[in-house]
């Protein structure tokens, strides 16, 4: 968060640590893991967690990175995402094993950390919290995202102990069981696993029925409408967040592996107009279709620390994406009708794939990560 270290998750059990002003090596742990490291978070300046394709996730201190401060064992597959809710310090990751899972980082030993199921999901890509911890958002592989709302994250979840709100399509109110209803699809990612929803539609009309308020944890079950995808289904790949909770980042790609995009969308807050409807949805805003190179890999993108460029990674570089040309706010900026991303400007400096980058939280300077392992810095030049 102080934009001392920049540390780099590696496909052979490795963790880079680089002093991002000077582009120095610090350290390389060799065995962070026993299989690919997949992400990186930071729980303060000090302390920070890499989750693995073993299984686990590591918490480290970088005042001693001779070993590790704790191995955390819940996960039955490979884990992806690592979240952190600052308010209560508990740690949230999530994994392909379709389980998001608490840990309770205040009373961490060197045995781990006491934890718990929170919530589960089939065909789970991502899980994010927004950055007042209010709401939890999970992209799916069938193209589902489903937001849990007024997130309390001390209680755990159970298949129909949670009140469903009307599930529908960002861009009409047509219901989530219908859409579900079609033969199963063909896929030829590996990524791509067709799941007719989520949710049991058993569990869906029940809870619907739901007379009141919303209360904590009410989950809302969205299709978001993608650009040229039309009836061919998509897999959200990436899930990024708004650093001011506005808007949502997905990064989307086609059942049929032949159209990729990245996709702004707007959250509209407001009470619901009846009980069983959702208080949050989202609206496309912004989108643009992207290079689809690197098929079968997950490319993260995301936003600047002030919200108002996109960072993409594009072929062999990466794009700088806007709102509009001047790089405004996107509240002054929103189009009526989705609009396209403005192209800022494109770096080009890998000889592969590009998988990741990433702004400096402080500084004016992006990184970005290939995959054949090369990682770029970039900063503008006045």
């Amino acid at each position: 968060p102080c934009r001392s270290v920049l540390t780099v998750a590696c496909e052979q059990t490795e963790v880079l640590l680089f002093d991002p002003i000077s582009s120095k090596h610090i350290k390389t742990l060799s065995e962070a893991h026993e299989d690919c490291v997949n992400n990186i978070r930071f729980l303060d300046n000090r302390l920070f967690a890499t989750c693995s394709d073993d299984t686990t996730i590591a918490l480290w201190d970088l005042r001693k990175l001779n070993t590790k401060v704790c191995t955390l064992h819940g996960h039955t597959s490979w884990v992806k995402n690592i979240e952190y809710d600052t308010n209560t310090r508990l740690l949230v990751t999530s994994g392909f094993d379709g389980n998001v899972i608490i840990w309770d980082t205040n009373r961490c030993t060197e045995d781990g950390c006491p934890h718990k199921k929170f919530f589960h999901t089939r065909f789970l890509m991502r899980m994010r919290l927004t950055p007042d911890c209010s709401k939890m958002l999970i992209s799916t592989s069938s193209g589902y995202l489903l937001i849990l709302h007024d997130l309390d994250l001390n209680k755990s979840l159970e298949v129909g102990s949670y009140p469903i709100l009307r599930a529908r399509r960002t861009t009409s109110s047509s219901d989530i069981t219908s859409s579900g209803s079609s033969g199963p699809r063909t896929f030829s990612s590996p990524c791509h696993q067709y799941d007719s929803c989520p949710l049991s539609e058993k569990h869906m009309s029940r809870s619907s029925q739901r007379e009141g308020g919303s209360p904590r944890n009410s989950l809302e079950v969205l299709t978001p409408e993608v650009p040229g995808e039309r009836d061919r289904g998509n897999c959200i790949t990436s899930l990024q967040l708004h650093p001011k909770g506005w808007a949502t980042l997905l990064r989307c790609s086609s059942n049929t592996d032949d159209q990729e995009w990245t996709c702004v969308y707007e959250f509209q807050e407001g009470a619901p107009v009846r009980p069983v409807s959702p208080r949050c949805s989202l609206r496309l805003t912004h989108c643009i279709e992207e290079a689809n190179v690197g098929r079968g890999y997950i490319k993260e993108l995301c936003f600047s620390p002030d919200g108002r460029m996109i960072s993409s990674p594009h072929g062999f570089g990466i794009r700088l994406l806007g709102f509009d040309a001047h790089c405004s706010e996107l509240v002054d900026c929103l189009p009526k009708e989705a609009s396209p991303l403005k192209e800022i400007r494109s770096l080009y400096s890998h000889n592969d794939v590009v998988l990741t980058t990433k702004f400096s939280p402080t500084h004016c300077q992006i990184a970005s990560g290939c995959l054949s392992g090369r990682v770029s810095l970039y900063q503008p030049k006045f």
